[in-house]
């Protein structure tokens, strides 16, 4: 038998592309530091060569450090980001593709001319909201003809405004012409601005030839890049066709595509065809030549030595033979039945082979009962299914399936198995009813009341919905299917444990990192793992504080540790506050009698003032040691925040007690006739200590 691979002629990287790659390269050889505005290329061996290299992806440039250079990729940007870029000041290196620059300019000069624009292409592609960034006027995005045609009929019903139609480089082409044929004939007040790459079209014109005259395709590229998912587009209308975003993934695909080719040539055996196989190998403009290569190697290897396909008159029979039992088979609504994905319809709908004449189709509801997800996030090609027959359709020669139901019956058949077990199951919210919550498990629906939740009374079950929770069965009404969970009770389950582990471990002084869960007047309770222990207001910290919340919130991270614990009645009691932050053993450390220091007058009394030295610690300064010369009120001689200089007369360490004396720094620093005695009688004094 004869194997043809042929490699399309425009395959690979394109021009922009190109230009854009290689302008990163050359900025990191001349050692530039360097940022790209998103990845500069659909590709990631390539992205993750410039990441090794030192480049650097932002997602804007407010993330940019000084001086560094960024690259604007081949998609583009809008206005504003240059208006942003200019402002900051960083070096930048354009390399918008020149065909992009052409569109931006087009609906810049348009917009000026008040004419509203329409753009076809992917809204969310950054190409187009590069696009959409130089248009001053309305705008709209459409992605096909029918789009186009709301967008037409709104326009000119109403307003009668001007249009100016522009589309995306990557846009399809074959899509392109169906959209022109669906504006009015003749209306002057539209502009139609073919703005397709010419290197895309030819790509896409030679995909769609080479894939009419192959047997099977591959597309190779990135997962995420338009043009190339064009491309597979165009393919898989013509023929069965593979996307692949590395070569590597082709040989995860060796039987699949070695089935494939089978099927093809025992179709052409039976049809009397020469069993030639001719492979198509096409590539979007973000991928490498190497890769290319790479896919023709292992394709022709695949092939060449690991596929034996028979052609011998023996196969042909046996080959009719199971032709004739596909036809003869018969599919009855109810049966289970096994199929194999054939092939995935957008969002809303999966082709399978049931080995019968009917073609079978499984829609999105009958595929999962996730609305969030999409066909391709489920299933893949060559998948097989367990599936139930809910319709047939003769006449048109279908078969309704779902697999859904399947999994519920399947699911459910587990979920009464963890009822006897006990097992703690675990499923996703899928929405909030009339008291409670659904949860999906493994495609069957489980009730979870809205008192088992595990959240508090009268609080927002939304929150759940799209968890991932744990649950056990708690009752189950197996002729109705329906089954009830509890969350709470897993929950309940899980403190338990965590309670009994640390009781095997806790001991005083032993350090725990816990969560604040709530605050008192008197303290704070911190999750110390399953259990909660209380730190008092006094050893919350060593400042006076009024409150716990005046230093800590609920959701807070604490380091604790163990200052007594009592088994018999659960109680804790934790400490936070560390020896070595204690500002009074600072204070001892770095200060003695003797020394001058400056404090600022923080509190005033009848008898004196208070001076803060250092955080936390204030010493006193008595009447009698405020000035030299006798003061009969506090406040002729200081005010609240001055700062002075005093001496430190006496520290005492069991007290706490710090006295102070700006008389004796105005002695010692002055003529010792100019120093005027004064006295104090011992009862003033016995007043003043009492007062301390």
């Amino acid at each position: 038998m004869q194997i043809t691979v042929e490699t399309a002629k425009s395959a690979g990287f394109c021009f922009g592309v190109d230009r854009a790659v290689k302008l990163v390269y050359e900025a990191l050889a001349q050692g530039k530091r360097v940022a790209t505005l998103g990845p500069i290329i659909h590709n990631d061996a390539v992205v993750s060569d410039l990441l090794q290299r030192g480049a650097r992806i932002v997602s804007s440039p407010k993330e940019l450090e000084p001086g560094e250079t960024l690259v604007i990729r081949s998609h583009g940007v809008g206005k504003a980001v240059y208006d942003a870029l200019e402002e900051m000041g960083n070096p930048v290196i354009d390399a918008t593709c020149p065909f992009v620059a052409r569109i931006h300019k087009i609906v810049a000069e348009q917009s000026a001319q008040g004419k509203e624009i329409l753009i076809a292409g992917d809204a969310k592609h950054p190409e187009v909201q590069g696009i959409v960034g130089h248009c001053t006027e309305k705008y709209t995005v459409f992605s096909d003809e029918n789009e186009l045609k709301c967008c037409i009929g709104r326009t000119f019903g109403n307003s009668q405004k001007k249009l100016a139609i522009v589309a995306q480089t990557t846009y399809n082409k074959i899509l392109w012409g169906e959209c022109i044929k669906a504006l009015p004939t003749v209306h002057p007040d539209i502009m139609v601005f073919d703005t397709i790459c010419n290197a895309t079209a030819a790509r896409q014109t030679d995909a769609d030839v080479l894939s009419r005259h192959s047997d099977l395709m591959i597309v190779a590229g990135g997962k995420h890049s338009s043009n190339t998912v064009k491309l597979y587009d165009v393919c898989r209308r013509n023929c069965p066709t593979w996307h692949i975003a590395e070569s590597q993934e082709l040989r995860e695909l060796v039987p699949e595509l070695q089935q494939a080719a089978r099927e093809i040539v025992a179709r052409k055996t039976a049809e009397g065809d020469t069993p030639h196989l001719h492979i198509g190998i096409t590539a979007g403009a973000s991928t490498p030549a190497h890769i290319i290569k790479e896919v023709q190697s292992i394709m022709s290897g695949i092939f060449d030595t690991d596929t034996t396909i028979p052609e011998s008159e023996d196969f042909r029979i046996a080959f009719e033979e199971e032709l004739d039992k596909t036809f003869t088979k018969k599919i009855r609504t109810g049966d289970r039945v096994v199929g194999i994905v054939a092939s995935i319809s957008g969002n809303n709908e999966v082709m399978v082979d049931v080995g019968a004449k009917q073609t079978g189709y499984i829609t999105l509801s009958e595929l999962t009962n996730d609305t969030s997800k999409k066909p391709a996030d489920l299933v893949k090609v060559g998948d097989e299914l367990d599936l139930v027959v809910i319709k047939v359709n003769d006449a048109e020669g279908t078969v309704m399936l779902s697999k859904r139901r399947v999994d519920e019956l399947v699911g459910f058949e587990n979920i009464l198995k963890a009822k006897e077990s006990e097992e703690v199951l675990e499923g996703t919210v899928q929405s909030v009813v009339k008291g409670g919550l659904v949860v999906s498990c493994n495609g069957a629906r489980v009730f979870i009341p809205a008192s088992h939740s595990g959240l508090g009374r009268d609080a927002d079950l939304s929150v759940l919905v799209k968890q991932n929770v744990q649950f056990v069965i708690i009752d189950v009404n197996e002729q109705r299917r329906r089954a009830v969970g509890s969350i709470r009770q897993v929950q309940k389950a899980q403190r338990d444990a965590a309670k009994a582990k640390f009781w095997e471990t806790a001991e005083v002084g032993k350090v725990y990192t816990g969560e604040v869960k709530s605050l008192t007047s008197y303290g704070a309770f911190v999750d110390l793992g399953g259990v909660d222990g209380m730190v008092h207001v006094s050893e919350l910290s060593w400042s006076r504080i009024h409150q716990p919340s005046d230093v800590v919130a609920v959701g807070d991270t604490l380091e604790v540790y163990i200052k007594a614990l009592n088994p018999e009645t659960g109680r804790i009691s934790l400490g936070h506050r560390r020896p070595e932050d204690n500002p009074w053993a600072k204070f001892v450390a770095n200060y003695s009698v003797g020394q001058v220091v400056e404090a600022t007058i923080v509190s005033i009394t009848s008898f004196g003032a208070f001076a803060r030295i250092a955080d936390n610690i204030d010493g006193l300064i008595h009447i009698s040691q405020l000035d030299v010369k006798r003061v009969s009120d506090v406040k002729d001689a200081v005010a609240l925040g001055d700062v002075v200089t005093a001496k430190i007369t006496d520290i005492n360490e069991e007290q706490q007690r710090i006295s102070l004396s700006i008389r004796a720094v105005l002695e010692e620093n002055a003529p010792a006739e100019d120093a005027e005695e004064v006295v104090y009688s011992d009862e003033a004094a016995a007043e003043t200590a009492d007062a301390e």
